[in-house]
């Protein structure tokens, strides 16, 4: 079994978890262990059936065709009993194997016809591990009966801690002590890695400035308001701030194509049609996914489409196709209370717009002091495409869309 290709990019995955043991006996198509690569988690599954051997371990970087297991198909049976060697198999009829700290959702005792066979995302693993959890103790309620984060989650917090603790993430789970002068190395993530690569080459090969602006939002806080229970009784899904923002910065861009455009070598490429990559904070880091087409979509399309998005993400489903594309990135540090930022460049886009939290300040209108919902935007973009002058016009005219939402949703 080696890595195969997986897209045209990707020269190298780290091997994140194993979903079958070491000897356990595995069948066609069953997935054996997840790599992570640059962009996405993706499940391996096995060749053919026979007896799993590990050459790889948790952890290795694996280039593209490394070995990672051998499958002895030889081995036959309907059990993992049967893919052990003599040695082990005497071992566990005596006792199970223990279960150390990279144990995931998988036993390594051969299961009994009753054992589950779920599969936990990666989110759901960690949860488990920590809490030393095992399949047989989560109902999966995700697609083919996966255990979701979801589903751990709420397994741990209502499982007394009766069991021996298992091995955890120190940096995330273990107490600070003040006074102690402890140090600690963990190896950074694929994903932490190659969002550090990146970010850094934003800020090296860019022209990058940010222009800002303010947006008073009570006008689209009265329209959620009245509409937001008929929207919800239709559609099954709220109408959020990100629709709007992204569907105001859909209708700019089409107007102003420079803003939508990115540099390839010695030629400007110039788009269409509007892919809005959504910013999304997820266990192992940030991930952008677009949604395409935002030009096209009514405002409950995109809502559903960033939902579905981002809980794909959180859960390491997202595939390399829905993480492909992209021509322009809205980013919303305003849930986690951001008032200002300069966001970076989603290279090799040209333009990125950040949201931030709403706060209720004082504001003159009409030569009065009002209480308004008030929101400051960033546009962080590349002056080798953009020019000063048309970054600040991008983000006048989203800000009177999103100021006078009737003329955002006529079209006008």
């Amino acid at each position: 079994m080696k890595v195969p290709t997986i897209g045209e990019s990707i020269t190298e995955v780290t091997l994140s978890q194993w979903l079958k043991g070491d000897g356990d006996f595995v069948k066609i198509d069953e997935p054996i262990c997840e790599f992570e690569s640059d962009k996405a988690t993706l499940e391996f599954p096995a060749e053919a059936s026979g007896k799993l051997t590990y050459v790889a371990a948790e952890g290795d970087d694996l280039e593209i065709g490394a070995l990672v297991a051998k499958i002895d198909t030889s081995v036959s049976g309907g059990n993992e009993e049967e893919a052990k060697t003599p040695e082990k198999t005497e071992a566990s009829k005596e006792k199970k194997a223990p279960v150390d700290d990279k144990t995931t959702v998988k036993e390594r005792s051969a299961p009994s016809s009753t054992e589950k066979k779920n599969v936990a995302s990666p989110a759901a693993a960690k949860i488990m591990r920590e809490n030393n959890l095992t399949a047989n103790d989560v109902s999966g309620s995700g697609k083919d009966e996966r255990i979701t984060k979801h589903d751990a989650k709420q397994v741990a917090e209502k499982t007394p801690d009766t069991k021996p603790a298992a091995k955890v993430n120190p940096s995330s789970s273990t107490p600070i002590v003040a006074g102690e002068r402890n140090i600690r190395r963990e190896k950074m993530s694929r994903m932490r890695r190659t969002i550090a690569s990146r970010l850094v080459s934003a800020k090296n090969n860019t022209a990058m400035l940010t222009t800002f602006n303010e947006v008073d939002l009570t006008e689209i806080m009265k329209l959620r308001k009245t509409y937001q229970e008929k929207f919800v009784a239709k559609h099954g899904v709220k109408l959020g701030f990100m629709s709007l923002f992204s569907k105001a910065c859909a209708q700019v861009l089409m107007e102003m194509p420079a803003v939508n455009a990115q540099i390839d070598g010695n030629e400007l490429v110039y788009h269409d049609f509007v892919d809005i990559s959504i910013a999304i904070s997820t266990p192992t880091g940030l991930v952008v996914p677009p949604v395409h087409n935002v030009e096209t979509l009514d405002f409950h399309e995109i809502e559903l489409k960033i939902k579905e998005l981002a809980g794909k993400a959180r859960e390491g489903k997202l595939t390399l196709e829905e993480m492909k594309g992209g021509t322009f990135t809205i980013t919303n540090g305003g849930i986690f209370g951001s008032m200002m930022s300069t966001p970076i460049i989603n290279e090799p886009q040209s333009a990125i717009l950040g949201m931030h939290t709403i706060q209720q300040r004082p504001m003159a209108i009409n030569g009065e002091v009002k209480i308004r919902p008030m929101m400051y935007l960033a546009l962080s973009y590349d002056h080798r495409v953009i020019d000063g002058s048309t970054s600040v016009t991008f983000l006048v005219k989203v800000k009177q869309l999103l100021e006078d939402p009737m003329t955002l949703m006529m079209g006008l």
